[in-house]
């Protein structure tokens, strides 16, 4: 079994999606996690191709959100599409990163990922707030590479 098999186990796998589906029930965001063994490209370069490969440039407001993370590279990238961008602090996030490396140097990578969708999650609902209709756009399974 490699490493990203081994990387959650399928309790914390669940109790990640369940904080992902916990923060998009109070916006119209979508959030998404990767996780894959290895890249060799650049983290953030490989980060947005999987953007485009989950199909997260495709929500109706631009507003899909991914944690990428290479486990072996020790590399992990957020990103968001172009509506967040467009509104969001510059240093949004960098203080989302900052929260998630804090757990991750400890080897909580579960609560990492759980701190870093919960704040995504409350500052998604600053700009989209979950509006009658909204649908889940998006799977909110961890897909893997």
């Amino acid at each position: 079994m490699s490493k990203v098999e081994d990387f959650l186990s399928k309790e914390e796998e669940q109790k990640i999606v369940e904080a992902i589906r916990m923060a998009e029930k109070n916006t119209s965001g979508e959030i998404r996690v990767h996780i894959e063994k290895t890249t060799s490209m650049d983290a953030y370069d490989r980060a947005m191709e999987v953007f485009h490969e989950l199909k997260m440039d495709e929500t109706e407001l631009k507003n899909g959100v991914l944690i990428y993370l290479a486990v072996e590279d020790r590399h992990f990238v957020i990103c968001g599409d172009k509506g967040i961008n467009d509104v969001v602090q510059d240093d949004f996030w960098n203080c989302t990163r900052d929260i998630m490396v804090t757990e991750f140097k400890k080897g909580d990578f579960k609560q990492g990922l759980i701190d870093g969708i919960t704040r995504a999650g409350e500052q998604l609902q600053k700009y989209f707030p979950w509006l009658e209709g909204d649908t889940n756009e998006l799977s909110n399974e961890i897909s893997r590479g």
